[in-house]
């Protein structure tokens, strides 16, 4: 069992853009304009999207270019035949936003989890997205749009920082389904192996208020995968008593059935 927290790191230039001049009200308002647009899109809402998309946008997909007209023609064909074929709608997720503004430009990027269920198993897509906006008038237009999947070494720095926030937020649901069920924890503090369910219960009794990860790194060998960081967390344990504490940490991540999870984690104290 790792003594504190890991979490995922992104590239330094994407945390920190260096042209970033957005005030927490402007990020704010980029979000949720980017939300509206996942919304507009989602139920083919053609007179939204015709405001949120500039004229002269263009779209950048692994199959070309496309226009305004054709995104649009795509996104309400696509909702129509959502709606005709009576399935559940797959469940997104946004999340993991860096956006960056000056008072005429901004740049919004967020991760796409897209969940379906398939033969009763649910399967989840991992994605990026950049939109490019540009200020005309009194309102925001997007004028360039690009995604990609995510590589697994990037999604695995990106599951680390979903252990993180889920461990703040004492998300005991989070880990049941991460963790495999033959997970096993090691403490570096006292050599103690932990169960799944050990671990778990340890979550919810710890408080963890910040954690700041530095000096991560993700090995691929395959459907195993072992990543490696620092940690410097701060909180109170199940015993109320205030903690400050660097931990160096190793977590073996396998994919079975298409999904990564967790097999092992080890920690140790660094003084």
């Amino acid at each position: 069992m790792r003594t504190v927290l890991a979490a995922g790191v992104l590239i330094s230039a994407l945390a920190s853009p260096a042209f970033a001049q957005c005030t927490d009200a402007d990020t704010r308002k980029l979000e949720e304009f980017d939300r509206a647009w996942s919304e507009a899109t989602r139920t083919g809402d053609r007179a939204a999207l015709q405001g949120i998309l500039a004229d002269n946008f263009t779209g950048i997909s692994v199959a070309g270019l496309t226009s305004k007209a054709e995104l649009i023609d795509n996104a309400v064909s696509a909702a129509e035949a959502a709606k005709a074929s009576g399935r559940p709608a797959p469940k997104v997720v946004y999340d993991h936003y860096v956006i960056g503004c000056t008072p005429v430009s901004a740049t919004i990027t967020h991760r796409n989890s897209v969940t379906e269920t398939d033969g009763g198993k649910e399967q989840t897509s991992y994605s990026r997205s950049v939109h490019v906006l540009e200020k005309r008038g009194d309102r925001w237009q997007v004028v360039s749009n690009a995604g990609h999947p995510l590589a697994d070494a990037t999604l695995l720095a990106y599951l680390e920082r979903d252990w993180n926030q889920a461990e703040m937020k004492q998300d005991a649901a989070w880990f049941e389904r991460t963790f495999t069920n033959d997970y096993t924890g090691v403490d570096g503090r006292t050599g103690k192996a932990t169960t799944k369910s050990e671990d778990i219960a340890g979550i919810k009794k710890t408080t963890t208020d910040s954690a700041v990860l530095s000096g991560i790194n993700v090995r691929m060998l395959g459907d195993t995968a072992v990543v490696t960081g620092l940690t410097h967390n701060k909180g109170k344990d199940d015993k109320g008593a205030a903690f400050d504490r660097k931990t160096r940490f190793t977590d073996v991540w396998v994919k079975r059935d298409g999904k990564w999870q967790v097999l092992s984690s080890h920690g140790s104290d660094v003084k």
